[in-house]
């Protein structure tokens, strides 16, 4: 159970210390921490991250931890993030004597990756993989904009730097910043990079020890510290750093980063693959809708055509038959004939508005087809 305090058994603690909340621990990360082990600052160039890694740092010091055991990883997510950031962390962590590594997913970037969900998407929906075609971006259900481009890119470079190590990986979330984040434990053990008893025997835990700031307490100690804040908040308005464009950015944050003239381009990047794909950024929310005063007139045509695309597309695969939507170890059954016969007719204009090959046009190719992959579904449990 997390035990909530402040330093324990330390010298004195100074003022600038006494005048922040207390940071969140427990005392298996305070042993840990006694006991030498690694401690990763994981930096985003936003302000709850340079705020935990300032925080921590003066904990660690009266703790006596040795400085040459801490460090600093950014995870670049390349155009998807607002062109001054590198810059940003490099300044931040220079200023909290922090050294800093910066990786990347070798696949590409964020923006890549949409891309490529989709190219896939259209892919499997041709293939008859999927009963309806999935669009290109993350969502609340689907962070792969944080799972992938984050977590499973920090994760092994730090095992692989630290093998056999004791590592405390520190994230800047906090409680208060949204219903998921509502219930983060104060540390917890992370053995998806270092499975617990592996032959090197690398242990990594994750610590949030701003589980419980709010974003006025965070605020308050950059100017304690004197942390310098990212423009997105300075110059543009922004309430939160993430993303350019955040799958769950406010329309206020979405404007103030269209209002950057830096980020237009990959606007008009994202914005492009709305058009092309016929999903929305936002489940409820156009990327297009945001600034249309920054679009040409082509690619504001695009975006008219792609909402009439997506309400046809809703529409067609609200109406084809219920018992065999999407479910694990999907296809769930066999069609009958007349729900094959409307099956193929309901993904005909959605095949032909992505240009993509009809391969199964008749009632007995869909049928054939539910066959097959109902049998590769029975291989995979018996296997």
């Amino acid at each position: 159970m997390a035990v909530y305090q402040s330093v324990p058994a330390c010298p004195a603690v100074p003022p600038i210390l006494s005048a922040m909340p207390n940071l969140a621990i427990d005392s298996e990360i305070i042993g840990a921490i006694r006991a030498g082990a690694r401690i990763v600052f994981n930096v985003s160039g936003g302000k709850d991250s340079s705020a935990a890694m300032f925080a921590v740092n003066l904990y660690l010091d009266l703790l006596g931890h040795p400085r040459a055991r801490r460090m600093a990883i950014h995870a670049d997510l390349g155009r998807a993030e607002w062109a001054s950031t590198p810059a940003t962390v490099a300044r931040i962590t220079a200023l909290a004597g922090m050294p800093l590594t910066v990786v990347r997913r070798a696949a590409g970037d964020l923006v890549d990756r949409w891309i490529q969900r989709f190219e896939n998407a259209k892919r499997r929906y041709e293939a008859l993989e999927t009963y309806n075609l999935i669009g290109p971006w993350s969502s609340a259900s689907l962070r792969f904009c944080q799972s992938e481009m984050k977590a499973a890119v920090i994760g092994p470079a730090v095992a692989r730097m630290f093998p056999g190590e004791r590592i405390i990986s520190v994230l800047g979330l906090r409680r208060d910043e949204s219903h998921n984040r509502s219930a983060i434990p104060v540390a917890k053990a992370d053995h998806r990079h270092a499975k617990a008893g592996n032959r090197r025997g690398t242990i990594m835990s994750l610590w949030h020890p701003l589980a419980d700031w709010t974003a006025g307490d965070v605020f308050r100690a950059h100017q304690l510290l004197g942390i310098p804040l990212h423009e997105a908040y300075t110059e543009w308005g922004s309430t939160r750093l993430s993303c350019r464009y955040c799958i769950f950015a406010s329309l206020h944050d979405l404007q103030a980063s269209t209002a950057a003239p830096p980020n237009g381009e990959v606007y008009r990047e994202l914005v492009g693959i709305e058009a092309r794909s016929t999903f929305p950024f936002q489940p409820t929310r156009w990327l297009a809708d945001v600034a249309p005063q920054l679009l040409g007139p082509a690619l504001h045509s695009d975006i008219v055509r792609a909402k009439a695309d997506q309400a046809e597309r809703r529409r067609i695969e609200a109406a084809m038959p219920a018992g065999l939507r999407y479910v694990a170890g999907w296809p769930p059954r066999l069609p009958s004939r007349p729900e094959a016969e409307d099956i193929a007719a309901a993904r005909r204009p959605i095949l032909a508005r992505h240009r993509l090959e009809d391969r199964y046009p008749s009632v007995t190719t869909i049928l054939d087809r539910f066959s097959e992959l109902m049998a590769i579904v029975a291989r995979k449990r018996a296997a």
